[in-house]
């Protein structure tokens, strides 16, 4: 098992659509403190901020719109590695398309939003012992933990081994939904412990954080 150093209550958010809404899980000290689901955006920041006293909150959504339509350059260095991944477009594209494909997308943007104050957006600095806010994706955060070994069809099985390989309780973690959650929350432990980290992206169109590659 490996374990993670001691620090503060970190928190790993899974967003979703405006019903399905939020899964968000809670370490503390590598261990799992808390889970939450919520459609509402101010009940969620208020659980990080408040309840959890979370110094380090990692997203699985886009932190920031594409400037052109070749996506972001994070999304084309993962891609570049082939780690498959969405190609975030142009805020307006979003706010147009006809079925709502990424409302999701604008559900992180205002979870960001209200974060701002308490936990700044992630822009290039030392996340370890600052409260900060940043990108993660769960499929990258099991590319690098599996050194390269990370397949959609084995998904949950690969994300739950890497749980509980750093000791993370998984018995109520029911659905993928939890699963991601808690892989953006053990990337946000990692983070704060000073574990070596993958930084993709610039500040222009966000950077995606995910722990550097090692072997399983």
């Amino acid at each position: 098992m490996t374990s993670i150093s001691s620090h503060p209550s970190v928190v790993g958010v899974d967003v979703g659509g405006a019903r399905k809404g939020f899964h968000a899980v809670a370490l503390e000290n590598g261990k799992l403190k808390a889970i939450k689901k919520t459609v509402h955006i101010p009940e969620l920041v208020e659980w990080c901020v408040q309840s959890i006293d979370a110094i380090t909150i990692a997203i699985d959504a886009p932190c920031r719109w594409s400037r052109d339509s070749r996506g972001r350059l994070a999304e084309r260095q993962l891609m570049k590695k082939r780690i498959s991944c969405f190609s975030t477009p142009k805020r307006g594209q979003a706010i147009e398309h006809p079925k709502g494909y990424y409302d999701w997308m604008l559900r992180g943007e205002g979870l960001y939003r209200k974060l701002q104050k308490s936990h700044p957006m992630y822009g290039g600095q030392t996340i370890s012992g600052t409260k900060t806010c940043f990108e993660t994706y769960p499929h990258a955060i099991t590319w690098h933990l599996r050194s390269g070994d990370a397949h959609a069809t084995l998904k949950r099985s690969q994300r739950i081994e890497i749980l509980c390989r750093y000791g993370i309780e998984t018995t109520s973690l029911t659905n993928m939904d939890w699963i991601d959650a808690a892989l953006c929350a053990l990337t946000a432990s990692l983070a704060c412990s000073g574990d070596p980290l993958a930084i993709y992206g610039e500040p222009k169109t966000g950077f995606i954080v995910v722990p550097e590659t090692r072997s399983s």
